[in-house]
C-alpha cells in the first residue's frame, strides 16, 4: 500500500506539472480490470494519479520493452507497478497470474490494443484483459484517455505541458472485447463536460 501510495503522489505531481488532468465519471473504488486507449506512456502515469491507493494498481507492461533492459526493468516495477505480459507467445499466462492479485482486492490496469497507437479510434482489443476479469469475478472498467500523446508522443524524449482527460465508464461485467472497444470510442468522440482534479 506504501508503494502505492508513493507512486499516486508521484505521478500526480508529474502530471500537475505537465498541464493538470480532468476526470469525468466514477472512479472504480473495488477490485477491477481498468482496459484503457494507449496512445502514450503517459496513459499509465495518469491512471496511476487517478486510481485510489487502496487499490494498489498494478499495470500489465509489455516483456519486450519494459522487462529486456535492466534500467527499465527498474524503472517498470518500481515506479510503476509493472508486471512482465509477453506479446507474442505466453501473453495469457502471464496476464492470468493476476488473478490472485485481483482476488485480495487489487486493481490491473492493462492495454488491449497491445501497443501504443496512432489513430483516433482503439485498434483491436485483444481478449487476455476479459478473460482475466471473467475468471476472477470482477468487472472490466473502460477509460478513455485524451491528450496524453499531446504530454508525450509515440516516439518522443521530451514531455510537453498539455491538459488530459480521464474518463470513466461504467464497469461491465459481461461484455465482450469489441463491445467494449466501441464504448471506449464512443467517450473519445463525445466526451462530457469535464470534473475537477
Amino acid at each position: 500500500m506504501l508503494a502505492s501510495a508513493v507512486r499516486r503522489a508521484l505521478w500526480r505531481t508529474v502530471i500537475r506539472s505537465l498541464g493538470g488532468r480532468r476526470v469525468v465519471g466514477r472512479v472504480p473504488g473495488g477490485p477491477c480490470v481498468v482496459v484503457a486507449n494507449h496512445r502514450s506512456h503517459a496513459d499509465t502515469a495518469v491512471l496511476l494519479a487517478t486510481l485510489p491507493t487502496r487499490g494498489r494498481p498494478r499495470v500489465a507492461a509489455a516483456a519486450d520493452h519494459w522487462f529486456a533492459r535492466r534500467r527499465r526493468r527498474f524503472f517498470c516495477r518500481w515506479l510503476v507497478g509493472g508486471f512482465p505480459v509477453r506479446r507474442t507467445g505466453g501473453g495469457r499466462e502471464d496476464l492470468l497470474r493476476a488473478r490472485e492479485f485481483l482476488a485480495r482486492g487489487g486493481m490491473v490496469i492493462v492495454f488491449p490494443e497491445g501497443g501504443r497507437g496512432t489513430g483516433a479510434e482503439p485498434a483491436r482489443f485483444r481478449s487476455g484483459a476479459f478473460e482475466l476479469a471473467r475468471l476472477a469475478g470482477v468487472p472490466v472498467v473502460p477509460v478513455a484517455l485524451t491528450g496524453t500523446a499531446r504530454v508525450l508522443a509515440k516516439h518522443g524524449r521530451r514531455c510537453h505541458r498539455a491538459p488530459v482527460r480521464v474518463e470513466f465508464g461504467a464497469p461491465e461485467w459481461s461484455a465482450g472485447p469489441e463491445e467494449v472497444r466501441a464504448r471506449i470510442g464512443e467517450m473519445l468522440r463525445h466526451g462530457g463536460p469535464p470534473v475537477g482534479d
